[in-house]
């Protein structure tokens, strides 16, 4: 069975997922935003106590609260980020960003490869379905795992709102026909695991989230 872990980190109060096997313990992290010491060490006691093996590091997309840890994680268990390609400026300028907001961070290391749209990739040997869904930035993707009926949104679909488009590369016009067409077409019983808040049903957002209304 997969299982899933949330921390919520950061001055942004950004999600970050771990999800698991629990047959082997092998463990992806998503979107890594632990922006402190504490945090850090908040995260690495949950896989080290849990016995969880870090094997896949995911970003959403690239904006600094996603990837405040990419470094911490690249140090402690050599792995490198995997995600769409349109976010790769994104990811290499974090350091500038970082002074922008007075927040420390590191360079993130450079991508382990690149994520395809419609692509299936194995993750600790579950199947996720990765959908370009650009808007909120241009490599934002979600990540759709059918068996457990699961949506890994990053900032593209929130509980009542959608991710915000007035920073560069967004395009609110672009963002709503992504999630139109790459999540709402699922099913209503799919939880949604967004990136910043509670989780969601695509049912509760198809029936009353005022923007896709």
């Amino acid at each position: 069975m997969l299982r899933k872990q949330t921390f919520t980190f950061g001055p942004f109060r950004e999600n970050t997922y771990l999800l698991w096997n629990d047959h082997d313990l092998s463990c992806l992290i998503i979107d890594p935003g632990c922006s402190n010491r504490h945090e850090e060490t908040e995260l690495f006691n949950f896989l080290t106590q849990n016995h969880l093996v870090p094997k896949y590091l995911v970003n959403t997309h690239a904006h600094i609260d996603h990837i405040l840890g990419n470094k911490f994680i690249f140090d402690k268990f050599g792995l490198k980020p995997i995600l769409h390609p349109a976010d790769l400026p994104l990811l290499l300028e974090v350091e500038r960003v970082g002074k922008m907001y007075n927040i420390p961070v590191e360079a993130s290391p450079e991508p382990e490869r690149f994520f395809t749209h419609n692509s299936t990739e194995q993750f600790c040997g579950f199947e996720f379905n990765i959908r370009h869904t650009p808007g909120h930035s241009p490599g934002s993707v979600c990540l759709i795992q059918n068996d457990q009926k699961w949506v890994i949104a990053g900032d593209v679909l929130f509980a009542g709102s959608i991710g915000r488009t007035d920073l560069p590369g967004g395009n609110h016009e672009q963002l709503l026909t992504s999630i139109r067409s790459q999540l709402l077409t699922l099913s209503d019983d799919f939880q949604v695991f967004p990136g910043h808040g509670e989780s969601t049903t695509i049912k509760a957002e198809r029936v009353s989230n005022p923007f896709l209304n």
